[in-house]
């Protein structure tokens, strides 16, 4: 790594200092049909949603898309979350499971295993997302005073979520982003880039800031804030809350440890991305390099060497 790359400071719109969060598999029990108490579906990517790259109708929309379905001869936004649960749907679940909140938290991870009445393990791949923005829940918990600021993490959201069934449905529904799944053969989670991920070296990134495949050096608190978390992770993966330069999502693998340090980690930390030596990057030493490579202008993320 040495030999062939050189490391830059990645900077955002507040400076060097960003936030990373983790992820992990979840496990799931469920089934190939509907039945008691296996009743939550988890549907495959749906047959009337379509994605349009804008940048095809226009350059200045070059790298952007959006997504939608057709209705008479308008196109327009898919389902949200709520119209998702209420049945809007006409395809067919690829599994059920025995748990809202567990199908919940699948969604906000992208990826997971089911397992089967028979023992039977199913990779539950990332397939498509229904286009609507990504918003988290703990934020209106804590505005309505159901979970104090500082005790606020995953673990605390499921056990809201667990213990006020009534009311559990309207919170998950603020999170109007819905995701869609695909059963993968061998290997797995897969990552947005295509390949299986690895605990504790595959990272999740902006796409529109880092390129899939580069190698990331983070340094960063550890999820407990006991001390520092500094290793070379690869951006192989992304998110709907994943925003800016400075931001990275760990993938922590699967199991309770793993499901525990993703839940708590909400750390402040730095990055540097290694470049290839070969590249030629400008004498001053700072290069505002991915976004003008895709779209030919200059943004504000900024790799200092």
């Amino acid at each position: 790594m040495e030999e062939h790359f050189t490391p830059y400071a990645v900077y955002g719109d507040k400076g060097r200092d960003g936030l990373f969060t983790g992820y992990y598999e979840p496990l799931l029990k469920g089934a190939h049909e509907k039945r008691p108490p296996y009743i939550y579906p988890l549907y495959g990517r749906p047959s009337n949603m379509y994605t349009a790259d804008l940048g095809a109708f226009h350059p200045d929309l070059k790298g952007r898309t959006i997504t939608g379905r057709v209705e008479g001869e308008k196109f327009v936004p898919f389902y949200k979350r709520a119209d998702i649960e209420d049945g809007k749907l006409e395809d067919t679940p690829i599994l059920w499971v025995d748990n809202a909140v567990d199908a919940f938290f699948l969604h906000i991870q992208g990826s997971g295993r089911v397992e089967l009445e028979n023992g039977e393990v199913v990779h539950a791949g990332y397939a498509a997302q229904n286009g609507h923005a990504y918003t988290a829940i703990g934020k209106p918990l804590i505005e309505r005073g159901e979970i104090p600021r500082e005790k606020m993490s995953m673990q605390a959201i499921r056990a809201w979520l667990e213990a006020h069934p009534d009311d559990a449905e309207d919170i998950m529904n603020i999170n109007q982003s819905y995701v869609f799944f695909r059963v993968i053969d061998g290997e797995g989670p897969l990552g947005a880039e295509g390949v299986p991920l690895t605990p504790l070296r595959s990272m999740a990134v902006d796409r529109k800031k880092i390129p899939y495949g580069a190698p990331i050096y983070i340094d960063a608190e550890t999820p407990d804030k006991t001390g520092r978390m500094t290793r070379l992770m690869v951006a192989q993966d992304t998110g709907g809350a994943i925003k800016g330069a400075v931001r990275g999502d760990v993938f922590w693998g699967a199991g309770a440890e793993a499901a525990n340090n993703a839940g708590i980690m909400k750390s402040t930390g730095q990055a540097y991305i290694l470049l290839p030596k070969t590249l030629d990057i400008p004498k001053d030493k700072t290069w505002r390099w991915w976004h003008r490579l895709q779209t030919g202008t200059p943004q504000t993320t900024v790799y200092n060497k």
